[in-house]
């Protein structure tokens, strides 16, 4: 394609001036932006700041049912690698790395507020102290 005269093609329509005016408007906004830094600061101080202690509380908060619930989920993965123990032996052989798992998953305890629920999971962690015991592994 070949330009043969010094117009641009899209241009806009309209008075030639009215591009200039605009233009000449826009600098003068840019001009003006030199306290915009100054507005952006103190919109920002204005914003509240969370206290850290409330949210700390916020995240201590927990749910009766979710501590009710990691109880469960704990004693049944205590009775899960204890039927593995059990497997390995009708096999003839315990794997130390189950028994390690076994002394490792007693460490985590924690009360789920429920004393039924409670007694159960300490009966469940007597019966994994018994059988870490049976194969010379005492734990605290």
């Amino acid at each position: 394609m070949r330009i043969e005269n010094g117009t641009r093609i899209g241009t806009t329509a309209g008075k030639p001036g009215a591009s200039r005016s605009s233009g000449s408007a826009f600098a003068s906004a840019l001009e003006g932006e030199s306290s915009a830094p100054a507005r952006a600061a103190t919109t920002m101080a204005a914003n509240p700041l969370y206290d850290l202690t409330s949210l700390m509380a916020l995240q201590a908060f927990e749910d009766p049912k979710e501590r009710r619930r990691r109880s469960v989920k704990r004693g049944l993965d205590l009775i899960d690698v204890l039927e593995g123990v059990q497997m390995d032996l009708l096999v003839g052989r315990v794997g130390q790395d189950r028994l390690e798992l076994l002394a490792s998953m007693l460490a985590g305890k924690a009360p789920s507020g429920d004393q039924r629920l409670d007694a159960l999971v300490d009966d469940i962690e007597l019966r994994v102290r018994v059988e870490l015991a049976k194969f010379g592994r005492y734990p605290d």
